[in-house]
């Protein structure tokens, strides 16, 4: 089994930047790809941002540009630093993994609210 914890959510104003950390533990092995996902009220559950254990990243494209992902292998650790935010990105965003085998696994979510 495989835990993933986000932290570094909150309310934040549009045009600033905030960063999202997400750090895993237990069975962590054969890992192809971390990513963040992202749901607001009263829509599915969206990619934000991947990266593969080669380190091949992909953005949504109402992200691009503004939004960085990245991993340390070592730490078992992904990072997304959110720029220039807007309301829209108002959402609960999740942590996830996936495993060559198949498996994945998700954290609970952290609140990023965008307002003035």
């Amino acid at each position: 089994q495989v835990q993933l914890v986000e932290s570094g959510g909150g309310l934040v104003q549009p045009g600033t930047s905030l960063g999202l950390s997400c750090a895993a533990s237990g069975r962590i092995f054969g890992v192809r790809t971390m990513a963040w996902y992202r749901q607001a009220p009263g829509k599915q559950r969206e990619l934000v941002a991947a990266i593969s254990n080669g380190g091949i990243t992909n953005y949504a494209d109402s992200v691009k540009g503004r939004f960085t992902i990245s991993r340390d292998s070592a730490k078992n650790t992904v990072a997304l630093q959110m720029t220039q935010v807007k309301p829209e990105d108002t959402a609960v965003y999740y942590c996830n993994l996936q495993q060559w085998s198949g498996a994945e696994y998700w954290g609970h979510g952290t609140q990023v609210t965008v307002s003035s």
